[in-house]
């Protein structure tokens, strides 16, 4: 693996690269963006800098050595060897697949879906518009190119696409008519408070239950959760067994 960069050096002390890219991923996601460029790295390099600047100076004032300071210092050092602990007490906490798979049939209810289809749709405001695209698609229009040039939706841009959706996420007119059709059929004009919509359904998938692959992921959080849980529980009453605790 080869070294980062050095772009700076401070009363003999580097700062590289990754102290820069350190800096970037603690301002979180929506900051980070903003200062992912050479302008905004270079800011951060100024500003690490200024930060190596004061941690030198406090060195040579010997501002370690105050009794402030290193009661400060124990009291960060206690809270790091706390977490240290912690972590090191459930990192080997493990699920394995059959674990997983053994809660998925114990809970398989927990895992159904209901049925759910995909549609695209025109939007239009007018009545009379709405009837006209209709016949029109029946004589051979195509319909999302009918979607991306006439409809008020923002699911224009991509053909009316609504992707998949289940009962209830609709309002009632258009999940109605939605749900009613068959496969590649277009509805007529359905009212609704948006307007007038004009409806293809494109799939369908029925009721059923999701696949051990979809939730396995989700059902190995759930058991590691459990099990540190449970040992952080068993843990804490040997610890409480161990050492003198007295609540006052």
């Amino acid at each position: 693996m080869s070294e980062k960069k050095v772009l700076a050096i401070v009363e003999g002390r580097e700062i590289t690269e990754e102290h820069v890219d350190r800096l970037l991923a603690g301002l979180g996601p929506q900051r980070a963006v903003q200062f992912d460029t050479p302008e905004g790295r270079k800011t951060l390099l100024n500003e690490i800098i200024t930060q190596e600047l004061i941690y030198v100076d406090a060195r040579k004032k010997n501002l370690d050595q105050d009794e402030e300071f290193k009661a400060e210092m124990e009291l960060m050092q206690a809270e790091l060897l706390k977490q240290y602990g912690l972590r090191k007490l459930l990192e080997d906490v493990e699920v394995t697949r059959e674990e997983a798979f053994e809660y998925y049939k114990a809970h398989r209810s927990e895992f159904k879906q209901p049925e759910t289809i995909q549609a695209k749709h025109i939007l239009v405001e007018d009545a009379k518009q709405a009837e006209q695209l209709y016949w029109d698609l029946k004589k051979g229009l195509f319909f999302e190119e009918a979607a991306k040039k006439y409809s008020i939706c923002p699911s224009a841009s991509v053909g009316g696409d609504l992707g998949y959706f289940s009962r209830g996420q609709m309002v009632p007119e258009f999940e109605e008519a939605a749900f009613g059709l068959e496969i590649n059929e277009i509805s007529r004009p359905v009212q609704t408070q948006f307007g007038y919509h004009i409806i293809k359904l494109t799939d369908r998938k029925k009721a059923g239950f999701k696949d051990f692959e979809e939730v396995e992921d989700n059902i190995r959080s759930i058991l590691t959760a459990s099990k540190q849980n449970k040992k952080y529980v068993e843990e804490s009453k040997r610890l409480r067994e161990t050492y003198s605790v007295e609540i006052l």
